[in-house]
């Protein structure tokens, strides 16, 4: 299937009255970000990677995940993977082959419940360690089985002192339990287990922007940034040890490397260069939590429709340029009511006429447009769209200026990289403008640093994560291992076999 043309809708602008041409040049202005901009956002990037690297509370923290390297490829053994998302629990079996970045995979996907959501801790974990019970039952039935290494997805945000375990910052995703915020989530999930018999042992709890990371690295040795673009954003990369200041009293190998969750979605809470228009400012203020994550209020995937809805109900009220003139616009007046597919959707329309997105806005608002209209929502679809992709690209650039890296491959996952049209094309622009490459470069394939789709990062990362930490363990380097004799115990068992 061959990639398609992103086209210019300007001839079609002919018929278009000129109070709406006028809204359609404010609006180019606002949401354009050109190269100079991009720079300036780039540069502000690597200085508060630095600074959240240096001190404790920058807007940007770089969590150290305790992930301390990648993967070789010759990794072997057999790995849970646990990933709790808000909507599925989804448990994968790895085993990792003697053929150099291979392995097998089998998976379960339980529903989450949503009364968990809002329910008590011991009903939470007594679930995820039911669903975990089962799994092993179902694979492996009557067999005596020695204690297998889970690495754990906890997409939350979370503080880890140690790779095995996480102190929860504040819960996302519709959960809302009371007493698991501020308190490590490990010894609550551990005794679960326990108190069913499960022969599993947390050895790694992950954030899915790391296991991406490793994921993708285990297959291409050239990936040296996972990144998120979906409901959110994020990214991880390899830091050396010696780089990161707030962790000299630990004493680490200056050269070793360390994976840091970035948690670049806060970036610029501050409001010194993101270019903010009156609708971003008016997402943050109405938001669960004003003031932050200021980055992904303009760029992630959960924000896109509502900037497009805000701007059109805007135009609507606005005495100058009234558009849906005498229609009910009740649907379009609803908070959150578009999401980041219906732009997808008029971005993809392939007809002239727009007769596509014409029956989008009746079928999803009962709204009938006309076709100035249409043209007007097409052209801010293409916009907000190509802000998202070009801002971007400014934490991956700002990742590889520090870095001095001049070439890398970037393993991008998330449903706006995935499926929002032109995205990927659109950063791979932005990209060559803000590093500078010459002219014919800029396409996506074969660039200098190229953003990939991304391996399963919340799966095959995170058992990978899981061996590379068993691994260190057996080296004796427990750095930021809170139970390393726990974690040899299984291993012990299976190398004693009838001894035991």
């Amino acid at each position: 299937m061959g990639l398609r043309r992103v086209t210019s809708r300007k001839g079609s602008m002919a018929d278009v009255p000129s109070d709406l041409l006028d809204q359609i040049n404010r609006l180019e202005e606002l949401f354009t970000v050109p190269t100079d901009k991009l720079k300036a956002i780039t540069d502000h990037f690597v200085s508060e990677l630095t600074k959240g690297l240096t001190e404790e509370g920058g807007s940007i923290p770089m969590n150290p995940t305790w992930c301390m390297g990648f993967p070789d490829g010759y990794e072997t053994g057999t790995f849970l993977a646990l990933d709790m998302g808000g909507t599925n629990l989804r448990v994968c079996e790895i085993t990792l082959t003697e053929e150099k970045g291979e392995f097998d995979i089998i998976q379960s996907k339980y529903k989450m419940p949503e009364e968990l959501k809002t329910g008590t801790a011991d009903e939470l974990w007594g679930y995820v360690a039911d669903c975990l019970q089962q799994f092993i039952e179902y694979h492996h039935g009557d067999e005596e089985l020695d204690q297998l290494p889970l690495g754990f997805t906890f997409s939350y945000p979370a503080t880890q002192d140690y790779i095995d375990h996480g102190v929860l910052q504040r819960w996302t995703k519709g959960f809302d339990i009371d007493g698991v915020e501020g308190q490590d989530v490990v010894p609550p999930f551990e005794a679960a287990l326990a108190e069913r018999g499960v022969p599993i042992k947390l050895t790694a709890l992950i954030n899915d922007t790391t296991g991406t990371l490793i994921a993708s690295a285990y297959t291409d040795t050239e990936m040296k940034i996972g990144c998120i673009f979906g409901t959110g954003c994020n990214a991880a990369y390899m830091e050396n040890c010696g780089s990161i200041p707030k962790l000299a009293h630990m004493k680490l190998d200056p050269d070793h490397p360390m994976a840091i969750n970035c948690e670049w979605g806060a970036f610029d809470n501050e409001h010194q260069v993101l270019p903010r228009t009156p609708y971003d400012i008016i997402i943050d203020k109405e938001s669960p939590r004003p003031g932050q994550q200021a980055f992904e209020k303009m760029l992630a995937g959960l924000y896109l429709g509502e900037i497009f809805r805000l701007v059109l109900l805007d135009l609507h009220q606005n005495p100058d340029c009234k558009i849906f003139e005498g229609q009910d616009v009740g649907l379009l007046d609803k908070p959150y009511s578009l999401d980041a597919s219906f732009l997808s959707a008029i971005e993809e329309d392939p007809f002239e006429n727009l007769s596509e997105t014409h029956d989008l806005f009746q079928n999803k608002l009962g709204i009938k447009a006309t076709k100035p209209e249409l043209e007007l929502s097409h052209r801010l679809a293409v916009l907000i769209g190509t802000r998202a992709a070009r801002l971007s690209a400014c934490g991956v650039a700002a990742i590889c200026k520090k870095k001095g890296w001049d070439k890398a491959h970037v393993g991008a996952d998330g449903s706006v990289f995935n499926k929002y049209p032109h995205f990927k094309v659109r950063g791979a622009q932005a990209l060559k403008e803000i590093l500078g490459w010459p002219a014919g470069k800029g396409k996506g394939r074969g660039d200098p640093v190229e953003i990939l789709p991304a391996e399963d990062g919340s799966g095959v990362g995170a058992a990978l994560i899981a061996a590379l930490t068993l691994k260190r363990v057996q080296e004796g380097n427990v750095a930021g291992i809170r139970d390393p004799e726990g974690m040899l115990k299984g291993t012990r068992a299976a190398k004693k076999g009838d001894e035991v």
